[in-house]
């Protein structure tokens, strides 16, 4: 094998390597979009705006703001579990594995929200 043909492979391996944890990632946004709905729509909103009457008064994030998408995976799940400012922390109701799934449904509402 010559050089470039292993630097090919090495390539294609981080590639399909790339693709698994994104398909991984990507099957965790339904199942967070059900959790989402039962925990976080009475203050941010199918939508994810935050503009719901509890989510107005407690000034609930915009989850598609750039200050929210633009937070790690790992900070997201650090407000989830231990609450920050008006949020309170859900780490006593959903598992890692939960607020990793909300945190994928989260990541679905980058962008301007659409307009109805």
């Amino acid at each position: 094998m010559n050089g470039r043909s292993i630097v090919s492979g090495l390539v294609a391996l981080l590639f399909g390597i790339c693709g698994v944890a994104r398909a991984q990632d990507a099957d965790k946004a339904p199942a967070g979009a059900a959790i989402f709905s039962k925990k976080c729509v009475l203050c941010h909103g199918a939508d994810g705006t935050g503009s719901t009457p509890l989510g107005k008064q407690l000034q609930a994030a915009n989850l598609h703001s750039a200050a929210v998408q633009k937070r790690s995976d790992a900070e997201l799940h650090g407000i989830i579990h231990d609450g920050q400012t008006n949020m309170p922390p859900f780490g006593d109701q959903l598992t890692d594995d939960e607020i990793d799934q909300v945190i994928q449904y989260v990541r679905t509402f980058a962008g301007p929200a659409k307009k109805k």
